[in-house]
């Protein structure tokens, strides 16, 4: 995480968070506090160095005007769309360093641990 953080320029938190918006055309801060499991000030601080940066916009919400939407600006799109070019090599690599035979099984492996992650995670809510 740490050369990904120095290679794009952004702190763990700002990393973290821009890589949120690669499922969500708009976030809330509380949202987005609760995907990263931080309070609220925290996302708020996270979000502040993002609008500085110009990655993010903060969009009033049209069905409430209390809440503000954040959204990618076209810079946040570039920059996620590099870091997750990046990621996909990354990942290849990796598997180029498995064997062939091998390649499979990792990835299945890989998937039901995931299932099984996913499904703790459930329970405990």
């Amino acid at each position: 995480m740490l050369y990904q953080c120095e290679r794009f320029n952004l702190p763990d938190a700002e990393f973290r968070c821009l890589m949120l918006f690669g499922e969500e055309r708009y976030l809330t801060a509380k949202g987005i506090a609760s995907k990263m499991n931080v309070v609220k000030s925290r996302v708020s601080k996270i979000v502040e160095g993002l609008l500085k940066k110009k990655l993010v916009q903060r969009i009033k919400d049209p069905e409430d005007s209390r809440v503000s939407l954040l959204s990618l600006t076209p810079e946040g799109h570039k920059k996620l769309n590099h870091i997750n070019m990046f990621l996909q090599g990354l990942h290849h690599q990796i598997l180029l360093q498995i064997a062939p035979d091998q390649r499979k099984a990792v990835l299945t492996n890989l998937d039901i641990l995931k299932a099984s992650m996913e499904a703790v995670k459930e329970m405990m809510v």
